[in-house]
């Protein structure tokens, strides 16, 4: 493992040893509170404090990833009327896979069998709905690699770390859907909504509008 261990306790690196695959690092996550406080805290934050929305979740994955030996990916996803999403990448052998903390219990994990981002992307897109059930992914942005905040100690800052997130938002996304197949969208069924939503923080889940179904 790949840690500076002069900013972690021993505690700290004894536990981030044993997360030591990519699944793992899925089920410390999905071990782990969902964080519904409007913040963006480090990696550091969520081992201790096992609690994480997308975001830090993203950023604590590519934290783990970074640490067995891959480059600290993320990918923002766009959503209308809904929240985005951020998701941890990494390739093994050609292929992309991701992990994410999300309060959805679809929009997690995805194995390393995908060949293009593109691929992985529509992977979610069937179970990335709002809470009425309204499908609502647009667009992922190109990956986007933390060590371009080196400089704000991402990986350990008791700061919060909200100018991370301002800056993925402005790099470029890519569409993938235009207007005429959003109009012929179905609604998510209620089994699959129920499903999707098993051990959500209701405080952190997104209030849609009722019935929209534009492209930003």
């Amino acid at each position: 493992m790949n840690i500076d261990k002069s900013n972690w306790t021993i505690k700290e690196i004894e536990i981030l040893k044993k997360i030591n695959t990519p699944y793992k690092i899925q089920e410390f996550l999905d071990n782990s509170e969902y964080n519904s406080t409007y913040e963006t805290r480090s990696p550091k934050y969520v081992l201790n404090n096992k609690r994480a929305h997308c975001m830090e979740g993203a950023m604590f994955a590519a934290f783990c990833l970074e640490n067995l030996g891959f480059p600290p990916l993320i990918l923002d996803m766009l959503a209308f009327n809904d929240d985005d999403h951020v998701i941890a990448l990494y390739k093994i052998n050609g292929f992309w896979g991701a992990i994410a903390k999300s309060n959805f219990t679809t929009l997690r994990f995805r194995e390393p069998v995908y060949k293009s981002l593109r691929e992985l992307t529509m992977s979610y897109f069937d179970f990335y709905f709002n809470t009425i059930g309204d499908k609502s992914l647009r667009a992922y942005s190109l990956p986007y690699n933390l060590n371009k905040h080196n400089k704000l100690n991402w990986r350990t800052t008791d700061n919060d770390l909200e100018e991370i997130g301002n800056n993925l938002n402005k790099i470029k996304h890519i569409s993938i859907i235009n207007q005429e197949q959003i109009n012929n969208l179905e609604v998510a069924g209620d089994y699959l909504l129920n499903a999707s939503m098993i051990g959500a923080n209701v405080a952190g889940l997104y209030v849609p509008d009722s019935g929209l179904k534009k492209i930003d």
